[in-house]
């Protein structure tokens, strides 16, 4: 099937090494600001926001990990970059693990943050499509009415995260909950991911087991692992001092240190 790649909206911010940050499920490209504050002189920034989240298109087919990477392609190929750092936030991690996959000349450093390479179990599957099911009756509420206690013990992070979710569109979840449902196993393809790979976890994560990101990091030739204390699901906005040093390390990794 030909994966037909959508424009995505996205910011462009600093000078430097490129530096691709995608978001996670169901948010947008400004959770990452904080980060970006810390590091605007470091590197450039550019920040989509994904197929069907913010201001970019949607079109009515499942998001597939590999479709979200073809669209990751296209805007590195728009911008004329030959190769980017990419850096992604849990269903973002999953599109970064594809994007490696399938595109390895791209790339020169990887960051995976709050995210895995397995696939889902047959249990969290059949929730994700049950969810997907009840979504399309009962709209965006229903998704994600209990998801920010889920990801952050902050309550004003909570009530940041509940404002941005409520902003999505129904058909758009339900797209990513089937994508995220059938995607594939991710470990087979880790070895041969040969650029600097750094594994961010917060000690704290609901969703991502820390010892998940720990055998993550240890499967990358080239990876090490930053926990993240007193953090989340949502470290960036968390503890994003924290990340902002990993990120950095990644930079430098990569031999563009400033």
């Amino acid at each position: 099937m030909e994966l037909k790649p959508v424009d995505l909206f996205y910011e462009d911010i600093g000078q430097g090494i490129p530096v691709l940050l995608v978001h996670g499920y169901p948010l947008d490209h400004t959770i990452w600001a904080p980060v970006v504050e810390g590091l605007k002189d470091t590197a450039r920034f550019i920040l989509p926001d994904m197929r069907g989240y913010g201001k970019s298109p949607d079109t009515n087919e499942v998001h597939s990990m590999r479709l979200l990477a073809e669209d990751l392609r296209a805007l590195i190929d728009k911008l004329g970059l030959e190769k980017v750092i990419l850096v992604g936030h849990s269903m973002g991690g999953y599109v970064a693990l594809s994007f490696a996959h399938a595109y390895p000349n791209y790339l020169s450093g990887l960051g995976l943050v709050a995210t895995q390479a397995d696939a889902d179990s047959p249990e969290k599957r059949q929730s994700r499509l049950v969810t997907a099911r009840e979504a399309k009756r009962r709209g965006v509420g229903y998704v994600t009415g209990g998801m920010p206690a889920k990801l952050t013990q902050n309550e004003a992070i909570q009530k940041q995260l509940n404002e941005l979710m409520l902003n999505n569109r129904t058909g758009s979840l339900i797209n990513s909950l089937k994508g995220m449902a059938e995607r594939p196993d991710a470990n087979p393809t880790l070895a041969a991911i040969k650029v600097p790979a750094v594994v961010i976890a917060g000690t704290q994560d609901q969703i991502i087991p820390l010892q998940l990101a720990r055998t993550l990091a240890q499967m990358l030739s080239k990876g090490w692992l930053v926990e993240v204390a007193d953090a989340g699901h949502m470290p960036m906005l968390e503890n994003p001092t924290a990340v902002i040093d990993a990120v950095k390390q990644l930079i430098c990794h990569v031999g563009e240190c400033k």
